[in-house]
Protein backbone atom coordinates (compact mmCIF):
# COMPACT_ATOMS: atom_id res chain seq x y z
CA UNK A 1 0.00 0.00 0.00
CA UNK A 2 1.60 2.89 -0.20
CA UNK A 3 2.75 0.51 -3.30
CA UNK A 4 0.10 -0.79 -1.16
CA UNK A 5 0.51 0.20 -0.96
CA UNK A 6 2.21 -0.22 -4.12
CA UNK A 7 1.94 -3.07 -3.90
CA UNK A 8 1.60 -5.38 -2.04
CA UNK A 9 -2.79 -5.00 -2.91
CA UNK A 10 -3.15 -7.35 -4.96
CA UNK A 11 -0.67 -8.42 -2.75
CA UNK A 12 -0.32 -5.32 -2.68
CA UNK A 13 -3.97 -6.93 -1.84
CA UNK A 14 -3.04 -6.34 1.86
CA UNK A 15 -1.33 -3.34 0.30
CA UNK A 16 -4.70 -2.78 -1.09
CA UNK A 17 -6.08 1.13 -0.14
CA UNK A 18 -9.45 2.12 -0.73
CA UNK A 19 -10.78 4.78 -3.02
CA UNK A 20 -10.73 7.87 -0.89
CA UNK A 21 -11.73 10.05 -3.36
CA UNK A 22 -13.04 8.89 -6.50
CA UNK A 23 -12.48 12.38 -8.07
CA UNK A 24 -14.90 14.97 -9.56
CA UNK A 25 -13.69 14.26 -13.00
CA UNK A 26 -15.68 10.96 -13.05
CA UNK A 27 -18.87 12.47 -11.91
CA UNK A 28 -18.57 15.99 -12.82
CA UNK A 29 -17.49 15.56 -16.81
CA UNK A 30 -14.09 17.73 -15.88
CA UNK A 31 -11.34 15.48 -17.05
CA UNK A 32 -8.70 16.19 -19.18
CA UNK A 33 -9.17 13.18 -21.18
CA UNK A 34 -10.36 13.48 -24.78
CA UNK A 35 -13.79 11.77 -25.19
CA UNK A 36 -13.67 10.29 -28.36
CA UNK A 37 -12.96 6.28 -28.91
CA UNK A 38 -9.72 6.63 -30.18
CA UNK A 39 -6.63 7.10 -27.98
CA UNK A 40 -4.19 10.78 -28.46
CA UNK A 41 -1.81 9.78 -31.17
CA UNK A 42 1.75 10.90 -29.76
CA UNK A 43 2.88 13.73 -31.06
CA UNK A 44 6.74 12.97 -29.68
CA UNK A 45 8.89 11.31 -31.71
CA UNK A 46 9.42 7.74 -32.39
CA UNK A 47 11.64 5.79 -29.73
CA UNK A 48 14.09 5.15 -32.49
CA UNK A 49 14.49 9.03 -32.62
CA UNK A 50 14.26 10.00 -29.32
CA UNK A 51 16.17 13.31 -28.35
CA UNK A 52 19.10 12.89 -25.90
CA UNK A 53 18.73 13.01 -22.40
CA UNK A 54 19.53 17.04 -21.66
CA UNK A 55 17.49 17.73 -24.96
CA UNK A 56 14.35 15.76 -23.98
CA UNK A 57 12.21 18.05 -22.03
CA UNK A 58 13.69 21.10 -24.09
CA UNK A 59 12.09 19.12 -27.36
CA UNK A 60 7.97 19.34 -26.57
CA UNK A 61 6.50 22.05 -24.80
CA UNK A 62 3.06 21.90 -23.11
CA UNK A 63 0.12 21.90 -25.37
CA UNK A 64 -1.73 25.45 -25.53
CA UNK A 65 -4.36 25.87 -22.28
CA UNK A 66 -3.09 22.64 -21.10
CA UNK A 67 -3.91 21.82 -17.46
CA UNK A 68 -3.14 17.88 -15.74
CA UNK A 69 -5.14 15.81 -13.33
CA UNK A 70 -3.46 13.25 -11.67
CA UNK A 71 -4.52 10.34 -9.77
CA UNK A 72 -2.34 9.83 -6.79
CA UNK A 73 -2.26 7.64 -3.84
CA UNK A 74 -3.51 9.10 -0.23
CA UNK A 75 -0.66 8.07 1.24
CA UNK A 76 1.71 10.15 -0.69
CA UNK A 77 -0.65 13.58 -1.04
CA UNK A 78 1.90 15.66 0.32
CA UNK A 79 4.49 14.64 -2.35
CA UNK A 80 2.21 15.29 -4.90
CA UNK A 81 0.92 18.45 -3.27
CA UNK A 82 4.49 19.57 -3.35
CA UNK A 83 5.65 18.73 -6.97
CA UNK A 84 2.46 19.86 -8.59
CA UNK A 85 2.74 23.01 -7.71
CA UNK A 86 6.58 22.80 -8.77
CA UNK A 87 5.82 21.54 -11.80
CA UNK A 88 3.01 24.42 -12.17
CA UNK A 89 5.65 26.90 -11.76
CA UNK A 90 8.09 25.66 -14.02
CA UNK A 91 5.56 24.92 -17.04
CA UNK A 92 2.77 27.33 -16.11
CA UNK A 93 -0.18 23.90 -16.08
CA UNK A 94 -2.72 23.51 -13.38
CA UNK A 95 -2.48 20.31 -11.89
CA UNK A 96 -5.72 18.80 -10.24
CA UNK A 97 -4.51 15.60 -7.49
CA UNK A 98 -7.13 13.42 -7.05
CA UNK A 99 -6.67 10.41 -4.60
CA UNK A 100 -7.46 7.13 -6.10
CA UNK A 101 -5.32 4.01 -5.09
CA UNK A 102 -2.73 2.53 -7.57
CA UNK A 103 -4.09 -0.98 -7.81
CA UNK A 104 -7.90 0.74 -9.08
CA UNK A 105 -6.27 2.77 -11.53
CA UNK A 106 -5.97 0.46 -14.51
CA UNK A 107 -9.38 -0.41 -13.63
CA UNK A 108 -10.69 2.91 -13.61
CA UNK A 109 -8.49 4.35 -16.45
CA UNK A 110 -10.48 1.39 -18.86
CA UNK A 111 -13.68 2.28 -17.69
CA UNK A 112 -13.12 6.07 -17.62
CA UNK A 113 -10.39 6.74 -20.21
CA UNK A 114 -12.51 6.51 -23.53
CA UNK A 115 -15.09 9.11 -22.07
CA UNK A 116 -12.70 11.49 -21.38
CA UNK A 117 -13.06 10.98 -17.71
CA UNK A 118 -9.84 9.49 -16.60
CA UNK A 119 -6.64 11.47 -15.36
CA UNK A 120 -4.09 12.21 -17.70
CA UNK A 121 -1.04 10.84 -15.43
CA UNK A 122 -1.99 8.09 -13.41
CA UNK A 123 0.38 6.00 -11.20
CA UNK A 124 0.05 2.15 -10.89
CA UNK A 125 2.42 -0.73 -9.24
CA UNK A 126 4.01 -1.85 -12.18
CA UNK A 127 2.13 -5.53 -12.40
CA UNK A 128 -0.75 -3.21 -14.02
CA UNK A 129 1.07 -2.60 -16.53
CA UNK A 130 0.44 -5.45 -19.27
CA UNK A 131 -2.63 -4.79 -18.85
CA UNK A 132 -3.09 -1.16 -19.45
CA UNK A 133 -0.28 -1.83 -22.25
CA UNK A 134 -2.22 -4.27 -23.78
CA UNK A 135 -5.60 -2.47 -24.06
CA UNK A 136 -3.78 0.18 -25.09
CA UNK A 137 -4.82 2.48 -22.82
CA UNK A 138 -1.21 4.11 -21.82
CA UNK A 139 1.52 5.78 -24.31
CA UNK A 140 4.61 4.81 -24.88
CA UNK A 141 7.36 7.01 -22.90
CA UNK A 142 8.78 7.42 -26.05
CA UNK A 143 10.43 11.24 -25.71
CA UNK A 144 11.92 10.48 -22.21
CA UNK A 145 12.90 7.20 -22.94
CA UNK A 146 16.56 7.41 -23.32
CA UNK A 147 16.96 9.44 -20.38
CA UNK A 148 14.54 7.05 -18.22
CA UNK A 149 16.48 4.01 -19.39
CA UNK A 150 20.19 5.72 -17.93
CA UNK A 151 18.86 7.50 -15.20
CA UNK A 152 16.96 4.52 -13.28
CA UNK A 153 18.00 1.00 -12.11
CA UNK A 154 17.98 -2.31 -14.61
CA UNK A 155 15.09 -3.77 -12.49
CA UNK A 156 12.98 -1.06 -12.56
CA UNK A 157 13.03 -0.27 -16.32
CA UNK A 158 11.95 -4.01 -16.62
CA UNK A 159 9.58 -3.50 -14.51
CA UNK A 160 8.24 0.00 -16.39
CA UNK A 161 8.63 -2.15 -19.65
CA UNK A 162 5.67 -4.68 -21.76
CA UNK A 163 6.50 -6.03 -24.30
CA UNK A 164 9.74 -4.73 -25.22
CA UNK A 165 8.61 -1.38 -25.43
CA UNK A 166 9.21 1.21 -22.48
CA UNK A 167 5.32 2.96 -20.72
CA UNK A 168 6.47 3.70 -17.54
CA UNK A 169 8.27 6.46 -15.81
CA UNK A 170 10.13 5.29 -12.66
CA UNK A 171 9.40 6.62 -9.54
CA UNK A 172 9.66 4.41 -6.49
CA UNK A 173 10.99 0.71 -6.00
CA UNK A 174 9.22 -1.40 -2.66
CA UNK A 175 10.23 -4.30 -1.39
CA UNK A 176 10.15 -5.97 2.31
CA UNK A 177 12.75 -6.49 5.10
CA UNK A 178 12.78 -7.24 8.48
CA UNK A 179 12.07 -4.93 11.12
CA UNK A 180 13.22 -5.47 14.59
CA UNK A 181 12.99 -4.09 18.24
CA UNK A 182 16.47 -3.86 18.86
CA UNK A 183 15.73 -3.63 22.89
CA UNK A 184 14.36 -7.50 22.36
CA UNK A 185 16.72 -9.02 19.35
CA UNK A 186 20.34 -7.77 20.06
CA UNK A 187 20.86 -8.98 16.74
CA UNK A 188 18.97 -9.34 13.75
CA UNK A 189 19.12 -13.14 12.84
CA UNK A 190 20.61 -14.25 9.61
CA UNK A 191 17.92 -17.50 9.00
CA UNK A 192 14.80 -18.42 10.10
CA UNK A 193 16.43 -20.92 12.30
CA UNK A 194 17.59 -18.01 13.92
CA UNK A 195 14.13 -16.62 13.95
CA UNK A 196 12.49 -19.74 15.74
CA UNK A 197 15.48 -20.01 17.75
CA UNK A 198 15.00 -16.50 19.09
CA UNK A 199 11.07 -17.17 18.71
CA UNK A 200 10.80 -19.76 21.47
CA UNK A 201 12.47 -17.83 23.94
CA UNK A 202 9.92 -14.57 23.45
CA UNK A 203 6.61 -16.25 22.58
CA UNK A 204 3.63 -16.56 24.54
CA UNK A 205 0.37 -16.72 23.18
CA UNK A 206 -1.50 -16.23 26.40
CA UNK A 207 0.01 -12.76 26.92
CA UNK A 208 0.05 -12.00 23.09
CA UNK A 209 3.45 -11.95 22.67
CA UNK A 210 5.49 -13.42 19.32
CA UNK A 211 8.61 -13.07 18.52
CA UNK A 212 8.11 -12.73 14.97
CA UNK A 213 4.76 -11.81 12.92
CA UNK A 214 3.84 -11.31 8.76
CA UNK A 215 1.23 -11.70 6.51
CA UNK A 216 1.20 -15.16 6.66
CA UNK A 217 -1.93 -15.34 3.83
CA UNK A 218 -0.38 -12.99 1.42
CA UNK A 219 1.58 -14.12 -1.13
CA UNK A 220 3.47 -10.91 -1.55
CA UNK A 221 4.74 -11.32 1.78
CA UNK A 222 5.67 -15.31 1.35
CA UNK A 223 7.07 -14.72 -1.53
CA UNK A 224 10.60 -15.71 -0.24
CA UNK A 225 9.28 -18.66 0.61
CA UNK A 226 8.17 -19.78 -2.76
CA UNK A 227 11.26 -18.12 -5.01
CA UNK A 228 14.45 -18.48 -2.36
CA UNK A 229 15.03 -22.54 -3.22
CA UNK A 230 13.80 -22.31 -7.15
CA UNK A 231 10.25 -21.50 -7.30
CA UNK A 232 8.80 -18.83 -8.95
CA UNK A 233 5.62 -17.25 -10.65
CA UNK A 234 6.15 -17.49 -14.53
CA UNK A 235 8.85 -18.65 -16.53
CA UNK A 236 11.61 -16.33 -18.60
CA UNK A 237 11.81 -13.85 -16.34
CA UNK A 238 7.99 -13.35 -15.87
CA UNK A 239 6.76 -13.75 -19.40
CA UNK A 240 5.71 -17.15 -19.88
CA UNK A 241 2.28 -17.79 -18.86
CA UNK A 242 2.36 -21.48 -19.39
CA UNK A 243 5.27 -22.19 -17.13
CA UNK A 244 4.38 -22.10 -13.68
CA UNK A 245 6.72 -22.18 -10.91
CA UNK A 246 4.59 -21.91 -7.54
CA UNK A 247 4.71 -25.61 -7.73
CA UNK A 248 8.20 -26.82 -8.26
CA UNK A 249 10.18 -28.69 -6.01
CA UNK A 250 12.43 -25.60 -5.16
CA UNK A 251 9.01 -23.78 -4.44
CA UNK A 252 7.43 -26.69 -1.95
CA UNK A 253 11.03 -27.13 -0.72
CA UNK A 254 10.70 -23.38 0.90
CA UNK A 255 6.97 -23.98 2.00
CA UNK A 256 8.00 -26.12 4.60
CA UNK A 257 10.42 -23.79 5.57
CA UNK A 258 7.32 -21.71 6.04
CA UNK A 259 5.50 -24.28 7.56
CA UNK A 260 8.04 -24.65 10.31
CA UNK A 261 6.97 -21.31 11.64
CA UNK A 262 3.42 -22.01 12.73
CA UNK A 263 5.26 -23.24 15.96
CA UNK A 264 6.38 -19.85 17.11
CA UNK A 265 3.29 -17.80 15.24
CA UNK A 266 0.71 -19.82 16.83
CA UNK A 267 -2.32 -18.21 14.94
CA UNK A 268 -4.64 -18.42 12.19
CA UNK A 269 -3.96 -16.03 9.05
CA UNK A 270 -6.74 -14.04 8.82
CA UNK A 271 -6.47 -13.05 12.72
CA UNK A 272 -3.00 -11.11 11.10
CA UNK A 273 -3.96 -7.64 10.23
CA UNK A 274 -1.83 -4.74 9.34
CA UNK A 275 -3.74 -3.20 11.93
CA UNK A 276 -2.88 -5.79 14.71
CA UNK A 277 0.69 -6.43 13.50
CA UNK A 278 1.39 -2.45 14.02
CA UNK A 279 0.16 -2.45 16.93
CA UNK A 280 1.60 -5.37 18.41
CA UNK A 281 5.25 -4.10 17.13
CA UNK A 282 5.12 -0.21 18.44
CA UNK A 283 4.13 -1.66 22.18
CA UNK A 284 7.07 -4.33 22.10
CA UNK A 285 4.42 -7.28 22.14
CA UNK A 286 6.22 -8.44 18.77
CA UNK A 287 9.83 -8.34 18.17
CA UNK A 288 10.42 -8.83 15.15
CA UNK A 289 8.15 -7.74 11.58
CA UNK A 290 8.29 -8.44 7.96
CA UNK A 291 6.83 -4.98 6.38
CA UNK A 292 7.80 -2.54 3.81
CA UNK A 293 9.06 1.38 3.81
CA UNK A 294 5.37 2.85 4.46
CA UNK A 295 5.64 1.47 8.06
CA UNK A 296 9.17 2.83 8.54
CA UNK A 297 7.60 6.74 9.66
CA UNK A 298 5.46 5.32 12.16
CA UNK A 299 7.79 2.53 13.15
CA UNK A 300 10.13 5.24 13.90
CA UNK A 301 8.22 7.45 15.17
CA UNK A 302 7.03 4.42 18.32
CA UNK A 303 10.54 2.91 18.71
CA UNK A 304 12.93 5.57 17.75
CA UNK A 305 16.73 4.20 17.98
CA UNK A 306 15.52 0.73 19.33
CA UNK A 307 14.11 -0.10 15.09
CA UNK A 308 16.48 -1.96 13.27
CA UNK A 309 16.40 -2.62 9.96
CA UNK A 310 18.11 -5.62 8.23
CA UNK A 311 17.44 -7.85 4.65
CA UNK A 312 15.27 -10.94 5.46
CA UNK A 313 16.80 -13.89 6.81
CA UNK A 314 17.97 -16.94 4.86
CA UNK A 315 15.34 -19.41 4.05
CA UNK A 316 16.98 -23.31 3.90
CA UNK A 317 20.33 -21.77 3.44
CA UNK A 318 19.56 -19.88 0.68
CA UNK A 319 19.47 -16.33 0.26
CA UNK A 320 15.81 -14.72 1.01
CA UNK A 321 14.44 -13.65 -2.63
CA UNK A 322 11.46 -11.22 -1.86
CA UNK A 323 9.04 -9.56 -4.51
CA UNK A 324 10.05 -6.17 -5.76
CA UNK A 325 7.32 -3.79 -6.96
CA UNK A 326 8.05 -0.49 -8.58
CA UNK A 327 5.53 2.45 -8.53
CA UNK A 328 5.23 4.21 -11.88
CA UNK A 329 3.74 7.16 -13.61
CA UNK A 330 2.19 6.30 -16.96
CA UNK A 331 0.60 8.47 -19.62
CA UNK A 332 -3.38 8.11 -20.32
CA UNK A 333 -3.49 7.40 -23.69
CA UNK A 334 -6.99 9.27 -24.10
CA UNK A 335 -5.29 12.61 -23.06
CA UNK A 336 -5.86 16.07 -24.76
CA UNK A 337 -2.11 17.25 -23.68
CA UNK A 338 -0.01 14.32 -24.04
CA UNK A 339 3.60 16.66 -24.14
CA UNK A 340 1.92 18.18 -20.70
CA UNK A 341 1.40 14.72 -19.58
CA UNK A 342 4.70 13.39 -20.52
CA UNK A 343 6.40 16.41 -18.90
CA UNK A 344 4.52 15.68 -15.61
CA UNK A 345 5.39 12.12 -15.64
CA UNK A 346 9.37 13.12 -15.95
CA UNK A 347 9.68 15.53 -13.66
CA UNK A 348 7.68 14.19 -11.16
CA UNK A 349 10.32 10.90 -11.36
CA UNK A 350 13.30 12.73 -11.75
CA UNK A 351 16.27 12.13 -9.11
CA UNK A 352 15.22 15.64 -7.13
CA UNK A 353 11.60 14.71 -7.16
CA UNK A 354 12.38 10.79 -5.63
CA UNK A 355 14.45 12.21 -2.92
CA UNK A 356 11.88 14.34 -1.90
CA UNK A 357 9.45 11.34 -1.62
CA UNK A 358 11.96 9.75 0.36
CA UNK A 359 12.01 12.52 2.65
CA UNK A 360 8.23 13.01 3.16
CA UNK A 361 7.39 8.71 2.60
CA UNK A 362 9.83 6.89 2.92
CA UNK A 363 10.32 5.63 0.02
CA UNK A 364 13.19 3.68 -2.03
CA UNK A 365 14.56 5.66 -5.40
CA UNK A 366 14.77 4.11 -8.49
CA UNK A 367 17.18 6.76 -9.70
CA UNK A 368 20.66 5.79 -9.52
CA UNK A 369 21.96 9.19 -8.45
CA UNK A 370 19.33 9.12 -6.13
CA UNK A 371 20.15 6.32 -4.52
CA UNK A 372 24.06 6.98 -4.54
CA UNK A 373 23.14 10.78 -2.44
CA UNK A 374 24.05 10.90 0.90
CA UNK A 375 20.30 11.23 2.02
CA UNK A 376 19.76 7.34 0.79
CA UNK A 377 23.12 5.64 1.52
CA UNK A 378 23.71 7.47 4.61
CA UNK A 379 20.01 6.12 5.64
CA UNK A 380 20.50 3.09 7.93
CA UNK A 381 16.61 2.44 7.61
CA UNK A 382 16.31 2.82 3.57
CA UNK A 383 19.89 1.47 2.91
CA UNK A 384 18.93 -1.95 4.63
CA UNK A 385 15.83 -1.74 2.10
CA UNK A 386 18.04 -0.98 -1.08
CA UNK A 387 20.11 -4.07 0.38
CA UNK A 388 17.25 -6.31 -0.08
CA UNK A 389 15.97 -5.23 -3.53
CA UNK A 390 19.30 -6.15 -4.58
CA UNK A 391 18.14 -9.68 -3.91
CA UNK A 392 14.52 -9.36 -5.06
CA UNK A 393 12.55 -10.22 -8.28
CA UNK A 394 10.16 -7.95 -10.14
CA UNK A 395 6.63 -9.31 -9.59
CA UNK A 396 5.32 -10.00 -13.24
CA UNK A 397 3.83 -7.25 -15.52
CA UNK A 398 2.30 -9.38 -17.92
CA UNK A 399 -2.08 -9.53 -17.91
CA UNK A 400 -1.76 -13.16 -15.99
CA UNK A 401 -0.43 -12.04 -13.10
CA UNK A 402 -4.00 -10.80 -12.84
CA UNK A 403 -4.47 -14.48 -12.07
CA UNK A 404 -2.30 -15.37 -9.55
CA UNK A 405 -3.08 -13.65 -6.13
CA UNK A 406 -6.29 -15.06 -5.74
CA UNK A 407 -5.50 -19.32 -6.23
CA UNK A 408 -1.85 -18.37 -4.38
CA UNK A 409 -3.80 -16.35 -1.30
CA UNK A 410 -6.09 -18.96 -0.91
CA UNK A 411 -3.93 -21.92 -0.61
CA UNK A 412 -1.27 -20.51 1.70
CA UNK A 413 -3.92 -20.22 4.36
CA UNK A 414 -4.87 -23.82 3.33
CA UNK A 415 -1.02 -24.71 4.14
CA UNK A 416 -0.68 -22.51 7.53
CA UNK A 417 -4.12 -23.02 8.89
CA UNK A 418 -5.05 -26.46 8.13
CA UNK A 419 -1.52 -28.15 7.88
CA UNK A 420 -2.60 -29.30 4.37
CA UNK A 421 0.63 -30.31 2.10
CA UNK A 422 2.13 -27.84 0.16
CA UNK A 423 2.55 -29.88 -2.91
CA UNK A 424 -1.23 -30.62 -2.75
CA UNK A 425 -2.16 -27.01 -2.39
CA UNK A 426 0.21 -25.32 -4.99
CA UNK A 427 -0.53 -27.96 -7.62
CA UNK A 428 -4.50 -26.66 -6.91
CA UNK A 429 -3.57 -23.06 -7.15
CA UNK A 430 -1.07 -23.71 -10.34
CA UNK A 431 -3.83 -25.41 -12.12
CA UNK A 432 -6.54 -22.76 -11.41
CA UNK A 433 -4.02 -20.19 -12.58
CA UNK A 434 -3.39 -22.36 -15.88
CA UNK A 435 -7.10 -22.61 -15.83
CA UNK A 436 -7.54 -18.19 -15.61
CA UNK A 437 -4.63 -17.99 -18.48
CA UNK A 438 -6.46 -20.18 -20.96
CA UNK A 439 -9.84 -19.01 -20.34
CA UNK A 440 -11.39 -16.47 -18.39
CA UNK A 441 -9.75 -13.11 -19.07
CA UNK A 442 -7.03 -11.65 -16.28
CA UNK A 443 -8.77 -8.97 -14.73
Amino acid sequence: MSMKKWMAVTAVASMAVSITACGGNNNNNNGNAASSAAPAASTAPAASTAPAASDAAASITPEDGASLVVWESKEERAFADAISKEFTAKYNVPVKIEELSPTDQVTKLSQDGPSGLAADVILIPHDNLGRAAAAQLVLPNDVFEAETKANNTEASITAASYDNMLYGYPRAAETYALFYNKSLVKEAPKSFDDVITFAKTFTDKSKNKYGIMWEVGNMYFNYPFIASNGGYIFGENGTNKDDIGINNEGAITGLKEYMKLKEVLPIKSGDITADIKRSLFNSGDVAMDINGPWELAGYKKALGDKLGIAPLPTIGGKTAISFAGFKIFAVNAYTQYPNAAKLYAEFASSKESQLKLNELVGSIPTNNEALADQQISGDPYISAFAEQTKNSQPMPSIPEMGNVWSPVNAALPEIWDKGVDPKTAMDKAAQQIKDLNNGASAQ
